[in-house]
């Protein structure tokens, strides 16, 4: 067995260690489950639902309300645009939420998910997703 370890072999002991950590985290936070009740019944009435928003975030207009109809009825209830372009947004089982910006990323409302895909965007405009 040789002494010298190689820089690949280095790498991918650490992108190994990497991925386990962030696999703990997310079952870490997926088992987390303090504050919420075991009674889903009706699943309509979990509060009021994230609070509307209209403001400009680094120069672009960011607007956001709850919706009763359409398909984003049904990711949510809840509209997003920037600059008028619809943002298509989902809420997870678990409250959070997720954009087509940032797929991989969860945010705890809507405001905070449209400000960073606003971030991510870095000036270009966005192209709205064909809804079959």
């Amino acid at each position: 067995m040789s002494s010298n370890v190689s820089r690949r072999v280095v790498l991918r002991g650490t992108a190994a260690a990497a991925a386990g950590v962030a696999l703990l985290a997310t079952g870490a936070r997926a088992a987390d489950h303090s504050g919420h009740t075991t009674d889903h019944t009706g699943h309509g009435g979990h509060g009021t639902g994230p609070a509307a928003f209209d403001e400009v975030y680094k120069g672009r207009r960011i607007t956001g309300k709850p919706v009763t109809s359409g398909h984003e009825a049904h990711h949510g209830g809840f509209a997003v645009t920037i600059d008028g372009k619809e943002l298509h947004v989902m809420q997870n089982a678990d409250g959070s939420w997720i954009s087509v910006i940032n797929h991989y990323q969860v945010f705890d409302e809507p405001l905070s998910l449209t400000r960073a895909a606003v971030d991510a965007l870095r000036g270009a405009t966005l192209v709205p997703i064909a809804m079959n």
